[in-house]
């Protein structure tokens, strides 16, 4: 199963601890955050559940996202958060990093992760002029 929510680790805390409460229930097994700004959300989530959480840090107002970054990469011993790169990278990596955990158990991902690295692969060298360098 694959769900999308907007929650508030500040605005919406009690719907965010029922989320992540009924998540593995659910049938959830990575959960993907992304937040700007204080960015609490990623370590309020991997605070409630056991299931691995993947943080991607958002630019909000000045700071370009370090803010978000530095706090989400900053979480205590114990309560392990996954921090990807700031916005669209970290999004798209965050994605990647899930295929690949869920590839663990499921073989169909790991060839669909297999066969985008491979594709990228191929993509990057076909870019490349070698043999003029």
């Amino acid at each position: 199963p694959c769900e999308a929510k907007v929650i508030s680790a500040h605005r919406t805390p009690e719907l965010l601890h029922r989320w992540v409460n009924a998540s593995s229930e659910n049938g959830m097994e990575v959960i993907i955050a992304a937040a700007g700004g204080a960015a609490h959300l990623a370590g309020v989530t991997a605070a409630l559940t056991s299931l691995p959480v993947l943080a991607v840090p958002m630019k909000a107002w000045s700071t370009e996202g370090l803010d978000s970054l530095l706090s989400m990469v900053q979480m205590p011993g114990g309560v392990p958060v996954g921090t990807l790169a700031v916005g669209k990278p970290g999004a798209k990596n965050a994605a990647l990093l899930a295929t690949a955990i869920l590839g663990n158990k499921y073989p169909e991902y790991r060839e669909a992760y297999e066969a985008f690295r491979a594709k990228q692969t191929a993509d990057g060298e076909a870019n490349q002029d070698i043999e003029g360098a």
